[in-house]
C-alpha cells in the first residue's frame, strides 16, 4: 500500500520536534495584560484613539472590504490620497499601495527584473526580498551582509548587465543599518538601480521619520526605489513601493501581485494616513523610538547581556541557544514581558536571539520593568 498524501507532513513534524524549532500559533486577547516588547508597533499607534477612529469611518464610509483588485474596484479616492501623501512625506514623486509589504517586494523585483538580468542581494535580507528574487527568474547572487566591496565586484563581473541591487534598510534580526551611501555609489558606477526596504526605517530613522533613504539623501532620486510596510510604524496593514513616477507606473502594468491581488482593505488605508499625519505633526516620536532602544540596549549591556547596537528600533540580545532563547521568551511571558524569538531557521547565521521592539511610547518604568524581566530571567553563563 502507498503512504497516504500527506503522510511526509508527520515526519517533517517530528523533525521539527527534534530540533526545537516548532512554532505555535497562540492568539492574544484584545486586552492582554502584558507589556509589549514583541510587535512592530513601534511608534504606539496602532490603539490611538485618532488612528483607530479613522479605520473605523472608513470601514462606514467605503465598506469593510475593497471589493476587488486595485485595477477594477478596489482603488478608492482613500487608497489614492494615502499614496500621494506618503510619497510626499517621504520624499519621493509617487507611491503605490498594497495589501502589505511582502507583497510589495513581490512586486518590486519581479517588475523591476527580468530572466537575463542580474539580482546582488544582501545575505541578511528579509525573507520577502528572498522569495521575490526567487519569483523574478533574474539571476540572484547573494552577497556577504553589509559589504559595499562585494556589491561592487559582483556588479563588475557582470559588465553591461541590467541588474538591481536589493538590501533591506534595517535588518529586522539584529537592528543594524545597511551602508546606503556606499550601495549607491557601487549601483551608479555600474548602471544598476538600488531597491531598498524601508520597513523598519520610516517612522523611526530620518527627518521626523521619513526613513532611512530620506535620511542617506536618496529619497527621490532617479535610481532609487523603496518598499515600506503600513504594519509597523505605521501602526495599521498594508506595503508600499515608493519611487519615480514611471517606475510606479510600470508597476501598476507589470507586477502581478499587485494586479491579481485584492486591493488594500479601506479600513486599513485610513489607519495608515491618520497615523502618517500624527507622525507628521508629532515628529519626535521618530527620535523617542530611537533613545528607547539605545536605552535597553545600553542598560542590558551594562548588565553582561549580548546585544547587538541598534541602528533603529529593533533591540537584538543573543541567547545561548534555540532552546535557551524559547525559554527565556516564554518565562518573559510569564511574568508580563513580551518579547520576540528568532531562531534557526528563520536567522541566516543560525544565532537565536530575543528581539525587542522599542517603542516611542513606552515610559521610563516600563522600560525599567522590561530590563529587569529580561536579566532576572536570562539563562546562566556557562
Amino acid at each position: 500500500m502507498p503512504e497516504a498524501p500527506f503522510d511526509w507532513t508527520d515526519t517533517e513534524a517530528r523533525r521539527r520536534a527534534d530540533a526545537g524549532l516548532v512554532r505555535t500559533l497562540r492568539p492574544r486577547p484584545a486586552d492582554a495584560d502584558v507589556l509589549d516588547l514583541a510587535s512592530n508597533d513601534y511608534l504606539g499607534l496602532t490603539r490611538h484613539p485618532e488612528v483607530t477612529g479613522a479605520a473605523a469611518e472608513a470601514a462606514r464610509r467605503w465598506g469593510a472590504g475593497s471589493t476587488g483588485s486595485r485595477l477594477v474596484t478596489g482603488s478608492t479616492a482613500l487608497h489614492a490620497e494615502l499614496e500621494r501623501e506618503l510619497a510626499a512625506f517621504c520624499g519621493f514623486e509617487a507611491a503605490l499601495v498594497l495589501s502589505s509589504g511582502y507583497a510589495a517586494n513581490l512586486a518590486a523585483l519581479t517588475a523591476l527584473s527580468a530572466r537575463g538580468s542580474l539580482i546582488v542581494s544582501d545575505a541578511g535580507n528579509h525573507a520577502s526580498i528572498v522569495d521575490g528574487c526567487r519569483l523574478s527568474r533574474a539571476e540572484t547572487a547573494v552577497v556577504p551582509h553589509t559589504d559595499p566591496d562585494a556589491v561592487r565586484k559582483t556588479l563588475g563581473a557582470h559588465p553591461g548587465r541590467r541588474a538591481l541591487v536589493v538590501s533591506d534598510s534595517v535588518f529586522s534580526v539584529d537592528g543594524d543599518a545597511a551602508p546606503l551611501g556606499a550601495l549607491a555609489e557601487a549601483c551608479r558606477a555600474h548602471g544598476a538601480a538600488l531597491v531598498v526596504d524601508d520597513a523598519h526605517g520610516l517612522g523611526v530613522l530620518g527627518e521626523g521619520g521619513r526613513g532611512a533613504l530620506h535620511e542617506a539623501g536618496l529619497a527621490g532620486a532617479p535610481d532609487v526605489v523603496a518598499t515600506a510596510t503600513l504594519s509597523k510604524s505605521l501602526g495599521s496593514q498594508g506595503g508600499a513601493v515608493l519611487g519615480p513616477a514611471r517606475v510606479i507606473d510600470h508597476l501598476v502594468n507589470a507586477a502581478r501581485t499587485f494586479i491579481f491581488d485584492t486591493g488594500l482593505a479601506p479600513a486599513a488605508a485610513g489607519a495608515a494616513l491618520a497615523s502618517l499625519r500624527l507622525l507628521r505633526r508629532t515628529p519626535g516620536r521618530a527620535a523617542r523610538a530611537r533613545t528607547v532602544a539605545a536605552t535597553l540596549h545600553g542598560r542590558l549591556t551594562a548588565a553582561g547581556l549580548s546585544a547587538v547596537r541598534p541602528d533603529a528600533a529593533v533591540v537584538s540580545v543573543r541567547a545561548p541557544s534555540a532552546e535557551q532563547a524559547v525559554r527565556w521568551a516564554a518565562d518573559c511571558r510569564t511574568e508580563g514581558l513580551a518579547v520576540g524569538c528568532f531562531r534557526p531557521p528563520s536567522v541566516p547565521d543560525g544565532v537565536s536571539r530575543l528581539r525587542l521592539t522599542a517603542r516611542a511610547d513606552l515610559t521610563e518604568k516600563e522600560i525599567e520593568v522590561a530590563v529587569g524581566t529580561i536579566l532576572r530571567t536570562a539563562p546562566p553563563v556557562s
